[in-house]
C-alpha cells in the first residue's frame, strides 16, 4: 500500500537486541562502580544475549502457554504474576507496580472525565453541590 509505512519485525528484533544490550551495558557499570569489579565487552554481550534469549523464552510461555490455555489472546498482569510467583521479591514488585498502574489509569480516566463534562458545560456530582450550596447561601442573603 502506498503512502503506509509498515514497520520492519527483523528491524524492530535488532532494535530491541540493542536496547537490551545498553541497558546491560549500563547496569554492569553501576555494578562495577559499587563492587569495584570489571566486565569485559564480551562478558556484557554474553550477558545481553543471554537475558535476550531468556526474555524471548519467557515471552513465548506467556504467550503461547498461558495465553492459549486460558483461550486468551492478550497477556494480562495475571500471566505476569503467576510467571513470576517463584520470586517473593519479583512478585511483590510486579504487584505493587502493577496496582500503581491501575491507579494512575483511574485518576487519568477521571481527569478525561472531568475535561469531557467542562467541554460540555456539565458539572461533576461536586461541583454540582458546590453551586447548590452557593444558590441557598445567595437565596438567604
Amino acid at each position: 500500500r502506498a503512502g503506509v509505512s509498515v514497520p520492519d519485525p527483523l528491524w524492530s528484533l535488532q532494535r530491541l537486541r540493542a536496547a537490551v544490550h545498553y541497558t546491560v551495558g549500563c547496569l554492569c557499570q553501576e555494578v562495577e562502580e559499587d563492587k569495584d569489579v570489571q566486565f569485559s565487552k564480551q562478558s556484557i554481550a554474553a550477558i545481553s544475549e543471554i537475558t535476550f534469549r531468556q526474555c524471548g523464552m519467557v515471552f513465548y510461555f506467556m504467550h503461547y502457554d498461558l495465553c492459549r490455555h486460558a483461550k486468551r489472546t492478550t497477556v494480562n498482569t495475571e500471566d505476569v504474576k503467576l510467571l513470576a510467583r517463584r520470586s517473593n521479591s519479583l512478585l511483590k514488585y510486579i504487584t505493587q507496580k502493577s496496582e500503581e498502574l491501575a491507579s494512575s489509569n483511574v485518576e487519568q480516566k477521571e481527569k478525561k472525565k472531568k475535561k469531557s463534562n467542562a467541554a460540555k458545560g456539565e458539572r461533576t456530582p461536586g461541583e454540582q453541590e458546590a453551586a447548590g450550596t452557593e444558590n441557598e447561601d445567595s437565596n438567604m442573603a
